[in-house]
């Protein structure tokens, strides 16, 4: 009898290596790490997204793949990028400029990546987890710092109750926190768990009791009275939109009546409104404004195809006023996600990017908790992406990307589930 050659064991251990399903689930651990990162360090998350890569690029399922980008919420995504890199042939920019401007679209091609994971993947629910235990982490560690601030002296950040990254943030965190807080209270309501609901809403009360009196982003003020219409209209329909909002009015007027800090935060937008426009006045609301009507005036000298991927900067130094007032200050994001869009590909990069926001929301139209923070991230994100260019921030753009990737898969996953029941219990196999 001839003895075994080496060539067919060593082919077989090639065959099983890398072992594909390990690697998966390395890969959801690693997500779980990231969401947990978002709260708290760029570098960590910067990491974290790039041994992800290397782990879920070698185990990602083509034809899974080419499914996600064939639909309008994994697809349009792609498309977004796609106008960025063609919008690099007309640009006047420099290649470095063209290319920094290219990579504030590169996280987009994250999305179908995600959603074609997590729609056969159960880990959806501890990436969920890690980011809630994480923020309210981060949410101890502001009420902790606010105090250390005060009380004690140490000066330790950029402001009171922020110790990490920044308060605009910080809020945002909070803001999906809370409501997802809210409609998790409202299942367990409905499910007769109510010790945990009223645990639920006494945790989300502390994440808007740090936004209202620790670390106001007032851009988390407009989603917040957003969100609430959503959720009274998801939650109750009709007849429970108007008790939703009456509640809503309520803790709003106790709120403004019991934070100082808080009125203090929205009297400030007012007058530093009203100086930019007396005096031209540098202040945050006034550079915000000021970068706001310039950039229409770029828009509008190229509506359609826009100046080219990697432009802003340009165009903001050539239009640089005066000396010292906020019509001096040169820019390199116009503070508002459409404008950013448009200046670079124009009309038709918004109506890509209006297209996707849509089609986000429609993915996350049905009933479900999943559903419900899925329409969090999306909302929190079209308001808060009109007074700044967040899916261009590191931060907040992948936020939005892990949130719509993840909790996008997660759905889809729930609404394949029963109709891959039948076939389950009758032991044919799954498609």
């Amino acid at each position: 009898m001839t003895p075994p050659t080496a060539e067919p064991l060593v082919a077989a251990r090639i065959d099983r290596w890398p072992d594909r399903p390990a690697l998966a689930r390395l890969g959801d651990r690693l997500v779980v790490a990231v969401a947990a990162s978002l709260p708290w360090s760029t570098s960590a998350t910067g990491i974290l997204i790039g041994l992800w890569l290397l782990v879920a690029l070698p185990t990602a399922d083509p034809a899974a793949l080419r499914r996600e980008v064939a639909t309008w919420a994994g697809g349009l995504p792609v498309l977004l990028w796609g106008l960025g890199v063609v919008g690099m042939l007309w640009s006047d920019a420099s290649l470095a400029e063209r290319l920094g401007g290219l990579a504030s679209f590169h996280r987009l091609l994250v999305i179908p990546l995600l959603l074609a994971r997590f729609r056969c993947s159960d880990g959806g629910g501890p990436v969920l987890i890690g980011f809630l235990v994480s923020a309210a982490a981060l949410l101890a560690a502001s009420v902790l710092h606010a105090l250390l601030w005060n009380r004690v002296g140490l000066h330790v950040g950029g402001q009171p109750g922020v110790p990490v990254k920044d308060y605009i943030l910080q809020s945002g965190v909070f803001l999906i926190c809370m409501f997802a807080l809210l409609g998790l209270a409202a299942d367990w309501w409905q499910g007769a768990r109510r010790p945990q609901a009223l645990a639920a809403v006494a945790l989300a009360c502390c994440f808007l009791g740090d936004i209202a009196y620790v670390a106001t982003g007032r851009t988390a003020l407009v989603a917040i009275v957003v969100l609430t219409v959503v959720f009274g209209l998801r939650r109750f329909g009709s007849k429970g939109f108007l008790g939703a909002v009456a509640a809503a009015a309520s803790v709003a007027v106790v709120l403004w009546a019991s934070s100082p800090y808080l009125r203090d935060r929205v009297d400030q937008l007012v007058e530093d409104f009203h100086r930019y426009e007396s005096n031209d006045t540098l202040t945050s609301s006034g550079i915000r404004v000021e970068f706001w009507r310039k950039s229409i005036g770029f828009v509008a000298a190229a509506p359609l195809i826009g100046h080219g991927t990697g432009s802003i900067n340009g165009l903001f130094r050539s239009a640089v006023n005066g000396h010292d007032q906020a019509s001096a200050i040169a820019s390199e994001n116009p503070h508002q996600q459409i404008l950013a869009v448009a200046i670079q590909i124009g009309l038709a990069g918004v109506a890509v990017l209006l297209a996707m926001w849509l089609a986000h929301l429609a993915l996350f139209r049905g009933p479900g908790l999943a559903a419900w923070i899925g329409l969090i991230v999306v909302v929190q994100n079209i308001v808060s992406s009109q007074f700044n260019s967040h899916l261009f921030d590191f931060s907040q753009g992948w936020l939005y990307v892990f949130g719509v990737g993840v909790v996008g898969g997660m759905v889809l996953r729930e609404r394949a589930a029963p109709a891959l029941e039948p076939e389950r219990a009758s032991g044919g196999a799954m498609p």
